[in-house]
């Protein structure tokens, strides 16, 4: 959890990678840049991300995964920040990771104004209420993650029909593959979710 004392310095004291993950792992001194991203989460959201902390050890890590992320998820897109959450928690549920689920599936309640949405997600998008574009989509994302050697013209075709562009197709993938990546680090380094996840928009 993140502390919210504060140093004689006047710096915010927050948690090590050590405290929000399994590995012994310090945090390194951040960067104006990243001072700036964590005082705007603590604004924004009222915590900073584990994830972020998570990264933390390293600036290089850290800023080339912020940045990621910002250009993945917040950027102009042909999808809405929903569905690039929804393909976070598709992917996520197959892949079992817990950070994801929980950190995604709050996002999804949040966007959507439907704690329902979230937990449907992640326990069988196939039941979800959503439009028949999205589930094409999440058909796709899930794909990707179990048998992504697998796709092909008809796939995308598929995605096409639905209504998607081919800069949209770019984007579903790198959100499917994104959070493939996060969740394998997650599980791996046995990253904890910050615990005003399980409540915010219920």
């Amino acid at each position: 959890m993140v502390e919210k004392e504060k140093h004689e310095s006047g710096t915010k004291k927050r948690a090590n990678p050590s405290e929000v993950t399994r590995l012994s792992l310090n945090s390194a001194p951040l960067s104006p840049e990243m001072a700036a991203y964590f005082d705007k989460c603590d604004e924004k959201l009222g915590f900073v991300p584990n994830v972020l902390l998570a990264y933390s050890h390293s600036m290089a890590k850290l800023e080339t995964f912020a940045g990621f992320y910002n250009e993945l998820m917040l950027a102009p897109s042909g999808l809405s920040k929903l569905e690039r959450e929804m393909i976070a928690v598709v992917v996520s549920a197959e892949n079992r990771c817990w950070y994801c689920l929980v950190a995604h599936g709050a996002a999804v309640r949040a966007l959507s104004g439907k704690p329902e949405l979230g937990e449907a997600l992640a326990f069988n998008y196939r039941v979800a209420e959503i439009t028949a574009k999205q589930r094409v989509m999440l058909d796709f994302a899930l794909k990707m993650c179990r048998a992504s050697a697998e796709i092909g013209d008809a796939d995308r075709d598929a995605l096409r029909q639905a209504g998607f562009s081919d800069a949209d197709i770019w984007d579903i993938a790198a959100s499917a593959s994104f959070y493939a990546m996060s969740n394998r680090m997650a599980s791996a380094t046995g990253m904890k979710p910050n615990p005003q996840y399980h409540a915010q928009s219920r």
